[in-house]
């Protein structure tokens, strides 16, 4: 599938387009007031800005403040409007390379599970921006890095990873992206991916020791945080991880060379390794290469972004229904509710500040914009009515629609005779992630046939359930639910 992009390609500068600078105020002590939240707003000639707050003189909204200002280029200004920045190398000198014309930048991301999740829906979320600003995105597949294990954020080491595993991983996550970018080999802005396989796997280790080695040294390689933490826990950190940063510095070498990239992407805990790679860049190919990270997000409550109480929220749709994913943004904290508009949808931010302005139960009504903006992009437009008749369904006692519900198959021989566990049917709807899970759910009442509560947890859904129908619908709670479809 591929999503035609804005119009407004191939205008890189925002004075090409029309657009107002945003006027942060030069000389204004910009970020250094506490906010009530992490982010405060400050008002534009054109739009809102999100300004994280800063409690010392280390944010980039300080540090950068007159290079904020007078940004040109529309991705950088996208960024800093949307809340999107956090590090920058040489900002100024990268805002004048983004106005010559289409530039490539590259996020990585390892193939480390079959389906990226919520987590990573913020570095696709800049490179769609990225290529709606009339540049090239390239999407790196960690097909070699993966066999490594980032070990940044980790307490213990990865385990490794088999070549087949690793493969079926980056066919998973590989899907997602067609949905936010689009692919081809004849426009400059049109996206690319590659597998940092192609290169990592011919390395021959002592010409690569000799050639990129002497580059970097120990003493600034245990001055990263990820290492640092480790070191300091006492966790045991394996030479094969030790080199990860390295082969991450050699991987922006590469796209510098095959690709001419020369932005590399990233969230703020892989800054150390960016720089590294900016700096191999210059010293082999005397190349201006640049890195910008985006915040590392977490809920208002301070909860990691991408996990709820049931598990990871999945990008593809055979890990997480439409109707869960709707459900997700739908059940976002009120103090989120904003910020997510601007990094997770592509509203105007005119739109959103007139939601901002919502109180009390008003607010629903910018969760469900939030719901079905983010919906929208990640499963068509064409999902949404098909939700929105489920939740009528569910909630409203209306119609009898469950199109959007994730479902499973039952074998009418199976339902005939022994039946089918409520347990089971519960785990493989993903209403559970286990037996125990079910079990529990089971035990405290949160688990029911249409409205009925099942109050066994040895009970057995039986074909006489159906009551003449070909579907049953199970629930876990008040906003969770599946199917159970009769099989012949």
């Amino acid at each position: 599938m591929k999503l035609s992009m804005a119009s407004g390609i191939g205008f890189f500068c925002g004075a090409a387009i029309g657009r107002t600078t945003t006027a942060f105020g030069v000389g204004r002590s910009i970020g250094r007031q506490r906010a009530p939240t992490a982010y405060r707003l400050f008002s534009t000639a054109a739009t809102e800005a999100l300004v994280p707050a800063a409690d010392t003189d280390s944010s980039i909204y300080v540090q950068e403040a007159e290079s904020l200002e007078t940004l040109q280029s529309e991705f950088l200004q996208t960024m800093r409007d949307r809340g999107f920045l956090h590090q920058c190398t040489n900002i100024r000198d990268l805002d004048a390379k983004l106005c010559e014309g289409p530039q490539a930048a590259y996020l990585g991301f390892d193939a480390t599970a079959d389906s990226l999740h919520v987590g990573s829906l913020l570095q696709i979320m800049i490179l769609r921006h990225l290529q709606r600003s009339g540049h090239r995105p390239v999407v790196l597949i960690g097909g070699g890095t993966s066999k490594v294990g980032d070990p940044t954020g980790k307490d213990e080491s990865r385990v490794l990873l088999t070549d087949e595993i690793i493969q079926q991983n980056t066919d998973g996550i590989s899907k997602v992206f067609q949905q936010f970018l689009t692919f081809g080999d004849e426009k400059p802005t049109d996206a690319i991916m590659v597998n940092n396989d192609e290169w990592l796997s011919e390395i021959k280790y002592l010409d690569f020791l000799r050639t990129y080695g002497t580059h970097f040294t120990i003493n600034r390689m245990l001055s990263f945080e990820s290492v640092k933490q480790r070191l300091t826990r006492e966790a045991p950190f394996s030479f094969l991880e030790f080199n990860y940063m390295i082969l991450q510095a050699y991987d922006f070498l590469e796209l510098y060379r095959r690709h001419k990239t020369i932005l590399q992407l990233g969230g703020s805990d892989q800054w150390g390794n960016m720089i590294s790679g900016t700096e191999l860049g210059r010293k082999l190919e005397s190349a201006q290469l640049f890195a910008l990270t985006a915040p590392l997000i977490t809920t208002s409550d301070g909860k990691k972004m991408g996990k709820t109480a049931n598990g990871a929220v999945w990008l593809n749709a055979a890990r997480l229904s439409s109707y869960d994913y709707w459900q997700f943004w739908r059940n976002t904290d009120d103090a989120d509710v904003i910020r997510f508009l601007k990094l997770f949808t592509e509203l105007p931010l005119d739109k959103v500040a007139e939601l901002e302005k919502l109180q009390g139960a008003e607010i629903n009504q910018a969760k469900i914009v939030l719901a079905d903006e983010a919906t929208a992009l990640l499963h068509g437009s064409d999902s949404l009515e098909a939700i929105h008749k489920t939740i009528e369904t569910m909630f409203a006692g209306g119609g009898s629609d469950t199109e959007s519900l994730p479902r499973v198959y039952a074998s009418k021989t199976d339902l005939e005779t022994n039946g089918v566990r409520f347990l089971d049917l519960l785990v493989k709807l993903k209403l559970a992630n286990s037996k125990k899970e079910a079990r529990r759910l089971i035990q405290g009442g949160g688990a029911r046939l249409g409205e009925t509560p099942i109050a066994d947890e040895n009970g057995v859904l039986i074909l006489t359930d159906f009551g003449g129908a070909t579907e049953v619908t199970l629930r876990a709670g008040k906003k969770r639910a599946g199917v159970v479809e009769i099989q012949d």
